[in-house]
């Protein structure tokens, strides 16, 4: 792929007016623009916003809140109809090292990889910075995300730090997309449906007196069955209504074997209590036999999945080439 590609760098703004301005002037000069959506904000972000002077700056601004998803969308938009190539997402905390953003871009320039995210937990575990509560709160989501994304190489689903092609954007029904903080997870599934490379690369975060709207209690409560919808439609979409192959198959199969020996089972062993009468080998046999073949199709279904994970050996590759791999599209210094 060429390096001569266009970049822009979304920053979705809700009451970030102490920040904002800091996190404009270190954006890199080959970044060719800079997106502020201020999400209806209660402090100063849309004027603050409005006096930057750099010349890259395009503001939307909401009139209602529309949620973290709901201002990506619109940064998205706006990305495509500016013409670029890459558009890069990053909070407008301050919480994101600027200098990482070339190495979030390289593997969409190498050819790997066409949508990029941060992972904060590649280099050392739990970042120090990082609240326990938060850190615990992402490995489980993490862990659930897989599970419904069909990314399995993929952790900490959370980090906003993100970079997706032009033509992988337009692909994507953005109208359907999550409009809250399950955007970054939403996106995943997504992806996953239409086959796209994504990649993990190490990145770090920055924890200051900022505060987080993310309540991990809400989370806990909302995401899960958001996530387990996901995954069904997901599956489905992917295995059944794109590309029936081996793994829908499989799926089939097992699903249709599992249930068979689960209701035999079930209904003779309640006409045998019932009865007293003992149930014969022969009828036990019956439930057990497609029970466990029809696990054991699930699980090699499971498999094939884990094993096709999209993107999984490019960021294995980008893992071992390290920090050293090129140089950014322009000196980024």
């Amino acid at each position: 792929m060429s390096e001569n590609l266009t970049y822009c760098v979304i920053l979705p703004a809700y009451n970030e007016g102490r920040h904002l301005a800091t996190v404009v002037s270190r954006i890199p000069d080959w970044v060719g623009g800079i997106i502020i959506v201020d999400d209806a904000s209660t402090d100063d972000t849309l004027k603050v916003a409005a006096s930057l002077t750099d010349t890259r700056i395009r503001i939307q601004h909401h009139e209602k809140n529309r949620g973290v998803g709901g201002a990506m969308v619109t940064g998205f938009r706006a990305a495509l109809d500016g013409g670029f190539d890459v558009a890069i997402k990053m909070d407008a905390d301050d919480q994101m090292d600027v200098r990482e953003l070339r190495f979030l871009v390289r593997p969409i320039e190498l050819g790997m990889a066409e949508y990029v995210k941060g992972n904060r937990f590649r280099r050392t575990g739990r970042p120090s910075s990082m609240p326990r509560r938060r850190w615990f709160g992402n490995v489980v989501l993490s862990f659930l995300t897989k599970v419904a994304s069909g990314y399995w190489h993929v952790f900490d689903p959370q980090c906003g730090f993100i970079a997706i092609t032009a033509p992988t954007l337009r692909r994507l029904k953005l109208d359907g997309m999550a409009r809250d903080y399950f955007f970054e997870n939403d996106m995943l599934i997504r992806l996953n449906v239409i086959d796209a490379r994504v990649v993990d690369v190490d990145t770090s975060s920055l924890y200051g007196d900022e505060t987080s709207t993310l309540r991990i209690g809400r989370v806990g409560w909302t995401f899960p069955p958001r996530l387990l919808r996901g995954f069904f439609w997901r599956f489905v979409r992917r295995h059944f209504m794109n590309d029936f192959g081996l793994i829908g198959l499989l799926a089939t199969v097992g699903f249709m074997f599992t249930l068979f020996g689960t209701l035999f089972g079930l209904y003779h062993w309640v006409l045998s209590a019932s009865s007293g009468i003992v149930t014969t080998t022969g009828t036990v046999m019956i439930a057990v036999v497609p029970l466990i073949l029809g696990i054991q199709m699930l699980l090699q279904a499971l498999s094939l999945e884990v094993q096709n994970s999209a993107g999984a050996s490019e960021t294995r590759e980008y893992a071992r080439m390290g920090y050293t791999v090129g140089k950014p599209p322009t000196d980024a210094s």
